[in-house]
């Protein structure tokens, strides 16, 4: 087959079209900053619009991503609902005081206005990242879903106490971030990136059952986000690095187009990647998966490379079993760690790997 650019390869990806190899993309954001001249710290990536997207930018530059996800970090929408955000100078930025303490709390959450704040910033970058990468890699924007958002405001063991002792409260709050967020889907679909991810991360066993999170999430308002992204003219795409993700409601009922997840090999039923092809879940939705994040930071160059051959070969085996052409890319499970013990030549061994082995005939 004649090869393909890495956005061709990712459009392919996408649509279970024919591809010359795989898709791969290791989940880099933050740790590309070391890309940049000079010594740019994770706090100036994480707070300059500009910055962050040269970041992104130089990533595709060095690497040849198919795709580039613009994941900043997970503390966003708190940050705009007034929940305090700790920016150290090189750790991912986490909340570090909530802005709900109580259960009165809950009903004086508000919608911001998305064009303000941090998801102001991610907005901006999201444009300069649509105009400098277009029909070079397929841009995907990232956001937290609503339960996420509640979690990071209030801090998860107190939300899920009053999930049971007061749903009321939190389901006000839940209609209210379900607003901010449909309108970030809107927001993201004038930026001219190509699709949105939606980081949905309780929908998994260990912590909440389907009827929970049907209640707390998949039912009224992830489908509300869902649907905006759809209306926004964006792919629909979805992130969940838990060990037993809900995939018959984030796949199935969902129905994204991209969906990305990880593999728990210690975990009881954390389904592996052939499995996840040979059980369906690939027919109908580009799924990518599973190298092991922590190998970018603790394994040798060898060790990341043989751990993707492997994923490489059982995909392309279980994508043949399956009778489909494209629909999985090999990625890592969960970002790439940013910080400054990661490998800068793991990512690329990851891609070298997978050009490699992952072609086809």
């Amino acid at each position: 087959m004649t090869e393909l650019t890495p956005y061709e390869r990712a459009v392919n990806t996408i649509f279970n079209e024919k591809v010359d190899e795989l898709a791969a993309y290791p989940i880099a954001c933050g740790v590309l900053r070391k890309l940049l001249p000079g010594t740019v710290t994770y706090r100036e990536w994480a707070s300059d619009p500009e910055v962050c997207a040269r970041a992104f930018v130089e990533g595709y530059n060095t690497y040849r991503f198919p795709f580039t996800v613009a994941l900043v970090d997970l503390s966003l929408t708190a940050s705009d609902l007034g929940a305090h955000v700790r920016m150290d100078t090189e750790n991912t930025p986490f909340v570090d005081k909530p802005v709900i303490n109580d259960l009165e709390d809950y009903e004086r959450i508000q919608a911001p206005d998305v064009h303000q704040g941090r998801v102001g910033k991610m907005l901006k970058m999201n444009e300069i990242l649509a105009r400098e990468l277009r029909e070079k890699s397929f841009t995907i924007s990232f956001l937290e879903g609503p339960l996420l958002t509640l979690s990071q405001s209030a801090g998860a063991e107190r939300l899920f106490m009053d999930m049971y002792d007061d749903p009321s409260a939190v389901h006000r709050a839940l209609s209210e971030i379900t607003t901010m967020c449909v309108d970030g889907a809107n927001a993201v679909g004038e930026t001219g990136m190509q699709a949105l991810c939606w980081d949905y991360l309780w929908a998994n066993y260990s912590c909440l059952g389907d009827s929970e999170y049907a209640e707390f999430e998949a039912d009224k308002y992830a489908k509300a986000c869902n649907e905006a992204t759809v209306k926004a003219g964006l792919g629909f795409g979805i992130h969940n690095c838990a060990d037993l993700p809900h995939l018959d409601t984030q796949i199935r009922k969902f129905k994204p187009q991209v969906y990305s997840l990880a593999y728990y090999p210690l975990v009881p039923d954390s389904l592996s990647a052939a499995e996840v092809i040979d059980r369906g879940y690939a027919d109908d939705c580009a799924v990518f998966g599973n190298i092991d994040p922590q190998l970018f930071v603790r394994g040798t160059r060898e060790q990341i490379a043989q751990a993707t051959a492997s994923v490489t070969q059982e995909v392309k085996t279980a994508l043949c079993r399956r009778g489909l052409n494209s629909h999985f890319g090999i990625a890592s499970g969960c970002e790439v760690p940013p910080d400054f013990e990661t490998k800068l030549e793991n990512i690329q061994a990851v891609m070298d790997t997978v050009h490699e082995h992952g072609r086809f005939q």
